[in-house]
């Protein structure tokens, strides 16, 4: 069953489900208008929502995610390498596919820091574009940090004066410090000071190693975060009273269904879940004792992340001691939903609010 996006602060927010079917039959709903389509073309996976406009904010009327890697090796080589184009390709032809097939005529189209950072960029964006019609858009790390904002700030608690929000991501790692103005309690939050960690879960893995992970070389990982976190921390890190953390990622959607408990993911279960230092430290710990295998059978992990949880784990535990606030709200959403929500503003279909 599909669920509406509600644009009002708190936590009576019901964000998309990890998977949709076609909206129909919800009188409620009011689903209307032309589709939007957003796609993110990560350094590991690849992410399309498409919705349409509701009464209350939009339905999402299609998904599709894929681990991809392909930021794989980048770090080392400097290029994308042939596997992970061949992945990207077949990911993408199958984002073509559902865009085409729901219609959808206004659509964003981006990739991050993978794109970013490699030197065959060019080449591997004009190959997507003949081979399977999406032209995509290497986007700043100013923007990427700015979708996230508006995709997750519906989360941020209507009594809170702020929030840490974050993004790991799979080559860089975003931190900014959002706001609700002054006297102004329903108002959407306002973007402060941010920074952009050229680390993420992939390029820390490769680094430090994500299969066989000790005590020691965790500690290693969270220390190198730690120095590149630094001199934001230092600079912003001060006056955090009424203020919470708001994670987004696979790694903080993993440490809650690890604390959760979960015998599978579900999203609704864990999109908006409080969680607080003890329960964060406890999931993280237990994750530690896992070996490669245990967390490639785990199915909030899987095999294909089992080799990156950690590092990403790492990240957080360096976000956690820099900004030191007791509870964190988990985002089963990001760049997707903040593009869906530029574009409907753009449009004048959804309050700009």
């Amino acid at each position: 069953m599909t669920e509406d996006v509600r644009l009002h602060d708190g936590s009576s927010v019901s964000p998309p489900p990890a998977t949709v079917e076609e909206a129909q039959g919800r009188g409620d709903a009011r689903v209307h208008g032309a589709a939007y389509a957003a796609l993110d073309l990560g350094t590991n996976n690849c992410r399309l929502l498409i919705a349409r406009v509701s009464n209350d904010g939009f339905r999402v009327i299609d998904s599709f995610s894929r681990i991809i890697r392909l930021g794989e090796g980048i770090s080392t080589t400097g290029r994308i390498s042939d596997a992970a184009i061949s992945r990207a390709v077949g990911a993408l032809g199958v984002c073509g596919d559902k865009i085409r097939a729901k219609g959808a005529k206004r659509l964003r189209t981006i990739a991050t820091e993978a794109c970013r950072a490699a030197d065959n960029s060019d080449a591997f964006l004009d190959l997507i574009e003949r081979e399977t019609g999406i032209k995509l858009e290497v986007i700043d790390r100013e923007t990427e940090s700015t979708l996230a904002v508006i995709g997750c700030s519906p989360l941020l608690d209507p009594k809170a004066a702020g929030a840490i929000l974050f993004d790991i991501g799979g080559g860089s790692t975003e931190v900014v410090r959002i706001a609700r103005p002054a006297r102004q309690p329903h108002a959407a939050p306002v973007k402060g000071p941010w920074v952009s960690l050229p680390l993420g879960v992939v390029t820390l893995a490769e680094k430090f190693g994500g299969m066989h992970v000790t005590r020691e070389s965790y500690g290693a990982m969270v220390a190198e975060v730690a120095s590149h976190l630094a001199p934001f921390a230092e600079q912003h890190g001060h006056d955090l009273t009424g203020m919470h953390l708001l994670g987004t990622s696979g790694t903080v959607t993993t440490v809650a269904g690890i604390h959760l408990g979960l015998s599978h993911y579900d999203r609704r279960r864990v999109d908006g879940l409080w969680m607080n230092d003890a329960d964060m430290d406890r999931a993280i710990a237990r994750l530690l004792d896992m070996t490669y295998q245990d967390r490639a059978r785990n199915a909030c992990i899987g095999a294909e992340r089992a080799d990156l949880v950690l590092a990403g784990c790492a990240i957080l535990d360096a976000i956690r001691k820099a900004f030191p606030l007791p509870r964190l709200r988990v985002a089963d959403r990001g760049l997707r939903e903040g593009m869906l929500v530029e574009m409907m503003r753009a449009d004048g279909a959804i309050p700009n609010c």
